[in-house]
């Protein structure tokens, strides 16, 4: 009796175990959150000047914003944040991933051992998601978007011919132990190492380009020794995808906004052979432009160079 009691038991938990072991898909990048420190300037930046409207607000207690929700397109957006940044030269919040079960997720976590709390309620928002930190320590979300959701409910919507353009293309944020993030997000996440590359005059690799599993999105990992060390903050930056890029500079320099943009927009040839574009908002956040095919359509060679060599201890 004990023993077919035991048997039915395994039995009941077998299908538990196997879906907590299961990958959900991860679709793409939901979003990617700064901190800014005067919310009508950022605005002045992402609206006026890129072209972008605001689908949703959130406020604190007292009624001022905390957030603001800029809108790319129906599945992507930025998240830009009035609370104060924990190194002031660094304004990265976090990046968030879409994923189809967002329960899944937490389970396939746990699984691997990974610290993820309880959780099942809704954001204010709309939608489910929960944070957890990557081995660097790097903020990071998943959320699975819902039908009665902000973002499902803008659909559609607020997507005027204004903006500069229609996706993000990918996300850079700085990373200071490149094989622990490595095994995170290629051995347990199931991103694809798609391209390597070292800065001009650089003798260690400069970054990473990693796509998720699911999807064209892509992060790219900004190799650092020190993350702690000023003047890294425009390492962490947000691309958007244009067609083309002359077409795109003639056109925010027709608008009025430019006037108050102090900064050059000046198109280079990155080495990875693709025409881009840095913009910056008021706090130093880069906004790159870029196409997303090579200027000859010949893929630019990978680096050989190594990452650089991490300090012992990473301080915030």
């Amino acid at each position: 009796m004990m023993r077919r009691l035991a048997a039915l038991i395994a039995l009941l938990l077998t299908p538990c175990l196997v879906t907590a072991q299961e990958r959900p898909r991860i679709t793409g990048i939901s979003h990617v959150a700064y901190f800014v420190s005067d919310m009508g300037s950022a605005l002045t930046f992402w609206h006026d000047l890129l072209g972008y409207e605001v689908y949703g607000t959130l406020a604190r207690e007292d009624g001022t914003t905390r957030i603001e929700f800029v809108k790319i397109n129906d599945h992507q957006h930025v998240e830009l944040f009035t609370d104060k940044p924990v190194n002031p030269s660094n304004h990265f919040s976090h990046i968030c991933f879409a994923v189809d079960d967002i329960q899944k997720m937490r389970m396939y976590l746990r699984a691997k051992g990974f610290d993820v709390k309880d959780g099942s309620g809704k954001t204010r928002m709309g939608d489910y998601a929960f944070m957890m930190h990557d081995p660097d320590g790097t903020l990071i979300e998943f959320v699975q978007s819902l039908p009665d959701g902000k973002e499902a409910q803008a659909a559609g919507k607020l997507m005027p011919a204004t903006r500069i353009a229609s996706s993000i293309y990918h996300a850079g944020f700085l990373v200071w132990n490149t094989q622990k993030e490595l095994d995170f997000y290629e051995k347990v996440l199931g991103f694809t190492e798609t391209w390597r590359g070292s800065a001009v005059g650089s003798a260690v690799l400069s970054w990473i380009n990693l796509k998720v599993p699911d999807g064209d999105d892509y992060i790219e990992l900004m190799l650092v020794a020190d993350p702690s060390k000023p003047g890294y903050g425009t390492k962490n930056h947000v691309s958007l995808a244009v067609p083309d890029i002359q077409n795109a500079v003639n056109e925010l320099q027709a608008r009025p906004a430019i006037k108050s943009y102090t900064r050059p927009l000046t198109i280079n040839t990155g080495v990875n052979r693709k025409r881009q574009v840095n913009l910056y908002d008021a706090d130093g956040t880069r906004v790159e432009l870029m196409e997303p095919f090579t200027v000859d359509g010949k893929a630019a060679p990978a680096s050989t160079l190594v990452p650089p060599v991490p300090t012992e201890e990473r301080r915030d």
